[in-house]
């Protein structure tokens, strides 16, 4: 406990069929009745991880074996402000029971609130797991490299690739040219037929924003703004952030989620050495939304990635 917050470790408890536990609290509790993510206080000296594992050993009887930080979210409720650290819990031995009186049940994250009332510092999270954990960034350049991009494009979503973005700030202008616009259309078209969103960079008009399923803000555009863009209910706003300070204004801005990097070199910037995994868990510092790692990224480095809080990866090449 600092400056008056509470800490809080809050585990995402998922079995690989995706279904996540939720308890209720029992009689005699604040908020009792209302549904929550098992977790608890830290102690003095404990890590999360080491409080989330004492507490779900506590709590439900289970020994956490993979567990990786993902987002940290501060909370307001009337009399009393909590820092929660939640974690996605996904390896444990044992079978989650009430060992405090309070009732567990299995949920599909999607639709968590058929249990009952959730308490509002558990929202957030099952909205975040709408987002998988993997962010592709177009690359094409212009008309002539469109079929090859479109056929990468069609290999990566039918390996489940469902967020990408259309980023394509050097399209060149000319007759004759096939427009990028209609491009977009084709992109988009081909993601949604396999269930995959896309969002629009906002170096592209805001009117394509509204045609796909959202819009990702650069740096400076999202600076510019002190509220997310009106769009469409469930669309999508992401940003490209450098550093901690842009990362808290994409949250205080109602973004859905951020980009940070570029964590390792990449092969646009040879030789240019990235912040580093240190550098994006300092970034990612009490983000209160996702945020995906950028720079260096691939399917390799998913798991590292996540060992340091990313909600998951964003890349051109590693991913299309």
């Amino acid at each position: 406990m600092s400056d008056g917050i509470i800490d809080v470790a809050a585990g995402l408890i998922l079995r690989p069929d995706g279904q996540l536990l939720l308890g209720q609290r029992p009689e005699g509790k604040p908020w009792a009745g209302w549904w929550e993510l098992p977790g608890g206080k830290l102690e003095p000296g404990e890590t999360v991880l080491q409080a989330l594992a004492r507490e779900l050993q506590e709590e439900i009887g289970i020994e956490v074996t993979q567990a990786v930080p993902w987002v940290t979210y501060v909370h307001a409720y009337p009399h009393t402000t909590v820092r929660l650290a939640f974690c996605q819990v996904t390896g444990w031995k044992g079978e989650p029971r009430s060992l405090e009186n309070q009732r567990l049940e299995w949920v599909n994250p999607a639709e968590a609130s058929s249990v009952g009332d959730l308490l509002p510092a558990t929202l957030p999270p099952l909205r975040w797991l709408q987002l998988p954990n993997a962010y592709g960034i177009t690359s094409i350049g212009g008309r002539a490299g469109l079929p090859a991009f479109l056929e990468r494009l069609e290999r990566a979503l039918a390996r489940g690739l469902k967020l990408v973005q259309v980023r394509e700030p050097d399209w060149p202008d000319g007759p004759g040219a096939t427009s990028l616009r209609d491009a977009v259309q084709t992109i988009v078209k081909l993601c949604h037929a396999a269930g995959a969103r896309v969002l629009i960079n906002s170096a592209h008009p805001a009117a394509w924003w509204r045609q796909a399923d959202g819009v990702h803000l650069r740096t400076n555009d999202a600076a510019a703004l002190h509220t997310r863009p009106e769009l469409p209910e469930g669309a999508l706003v992401g940003v490209s952030a450098h550093d901690n300070a842009q990362i808290v204004h994409a949250r205080e801005m109602g973004a859905d989620f951020a980009v940070l990097g570029a964590v390792l070199e990449t092969p646009s910037h040879p030789g240019q050495a990235g912040m580093g995994w240190d550098g994006f868990v300092a970034g990612n510092r009490d983000a209160g939304l996702p945020v995906y790692a950028l720079g260096g990224q691939s399917v390799d480095t998913l798991d590292e990635a996540r060992r340091h809080g990313a909600h998951g990866i964003a890349g051109i090449r590693g991913l299309i």
